[in-house]
């Protein structure tokens, strides 16, 4: 696969080459059917890069203890935390007192959106939308419901699988008290104008503005500012960090929430919004990282700088690998494509369908013989699938990550086009 100057996609400028990002992963070392496994379940969940691993072990071997005490290894967690907090803080464009920890984004959604749920008039009206992983809408109809309040749904347009920004435009009013949209799409990789949601929230409404950056946070560097959001949510583990959550809050919004808490437990920004003991391991290993992402410019840059290069480089390469991704599918016969296709605003993330057959067995098939692992169903984004026709069947969904290559991408599409020649003939 080569650039549209003749350059292999892997010496695309700003980032290192994919055989140098490939060698930090011992996961690629696994082999099944055959072949090293390659890894398309990223939009799930990446593999974690070696310094990241590291780091985690370091930590629970050499400093592991709880927070706030006068010993040295208490103290070294402290710090530690602190840490995390400058690394995302850089990875988001924010504050680092604006960086709250958690579970995951699931459990940081339901506990700001009951603790915003408490401030609400008893007319207000919550959006949502048709285009979001669950996390975002369930929430939200959760805390609705405790408080009697309406929710409003934004519809997906099944056909370019893309918001219908004029039903949006509509349906916000003074009385809108929340608007919950996600920054792109877990299942078809669509990457909503958050610009211009951003202008009708403020134009036509005081509410707060929630933005769910899960998916869309590996591929493109998170930027709290612009456009201006009060809260934004993210989970490292999609992009090569542990299992955590990451919440970002303006920090006049986190000080206003009336949020359930301890009394005994912190009361400032950001630590309101954390309940109980952290899993200090995992933040210790998002603070590395967002420091491997950085590295990936292969410059000696500043972290905020440094990032903003190796994602200009991911997205070129992302970019490239999915256009070759598509093309290669969309000749094969029996195969049918969802979402927009290369050009549009979108993430290297293919959801895509086999003739009639289950996309569990679709999945089975690639692992078994072709050691491609590639994730089916709904990805909790039930309500996209459902307004597809594909409630029971699912969808299979590839995405494309740091480590990508242009072979596992044409050893995808040649075991795609098996499978349909089988299911076919």
């Amino acid at each position: 696969m080569t650039t549209d100057d003749g350059r292999p996609v892997h010496a695309a400028e700003g980032i290192l080459p994919v055989d140098v990002i490939r060698a930090a992963f011992p996961a690629l070392e696994r082999r099944c059917a055959g072949h090293p496994v390659a890894y398309f379940d990223g939009p799930g969940g990446t593999q974690v890069p070696r310094p990241v691993a590291d780091t985690v072990y370091d930590y629970l071997l050499r400093h592991n203890a709880n927070t706030g005490w006068a010993y040295p290894t208490s103290a070294e967690t402290d710090a530690i935390i602190e840490e995390a907090r400058g690394a995302m803080a850089d990875f988001l464009g924010c504050a680092p007192d604006e960086v709250a920890f958690g579970a995951n984004m699931t459990t940081l959604t339901f506990h700001v959106s009951r603790a915003i749920g408490r401030a609400l008039p008893p007319d207000a009206e919550i959006v949502v939308t048709e285009l979001d992983h669950h996390a975002n809408v369930d929430p939200w109809r959760e805390m609705a419901r405790d408080r009697g309040l309406e929710v409003r749904t934004v519809p997906l347009r099944p056909e370019t699988g893309t918001l219908d920004y004029e039903r949006l435009e509509a349906l916000l009013s003074p009385r809108t008290g929340v608007v919950a949209v996600g920054v792109a799409s877990n299942a078809l990789g669509t990457v909503n104008d958050v610009e211009r949601i951003g202008a009708l929230v403020r134009e036509r409404t005081d509410a707060l503005w929630f933005l769910d950056a899960v998916h869309s946070a590996a591929h493109r560097l998170p930027d709290v500012r612009a456009p201006a959001c009060d809260f934004l949510v993210c989970s490292p583990y999609k992009f090569y960090g542990p299992h955590t959550g990451v919440l970002y809050g303006r920090r006049d919004r986190i000080e206003a929430l009336d949020v359930p808490r301890l009394l005994p437990a912190h009361d400032s920004s950001p630590e309101r919004l954390e309940t109980g003991t952290l899993n200090h391991e995992g933040i210790a290993g998002i603070a590395a990282a967002v420091d491997f992402l950085a590295s990936l410019a292969g410059s000696s840059a500043d972290r905020r700088p440094a990032l903003g290069d190796a994602f200009r480089g991911l997205h070129a390469r992302g970019e490239a690998l999915f256009r070759l991704l598509w093309e290669e599918m969309e000749s094969i016969p029996g195969v049918r494509l969802y979402g927009p296709p290369p050009g549009q605003p979108r993430t290297p993330t293919l959801a895509f369908t086999v003739g009639d057959l289950p996309s569990r067995e679709v999945a089975r098939r690639l692992a078994d013989g072709f050691g491609v692992f590639c994730s089916h169903g709904d990805f909790y984004a039930a309500t996209v699938v459902q307004r597809l026709g594909m409630a029971e069947a699912g969808l299979v969904r590839a995405g494309c990550a740091c480590y990508t290559s242009d072979e596992e991408v044409h050893r995808l599409a040649e075991g795609v086009r098996a499978i349909a020649e089988g299911s076919t003939g």
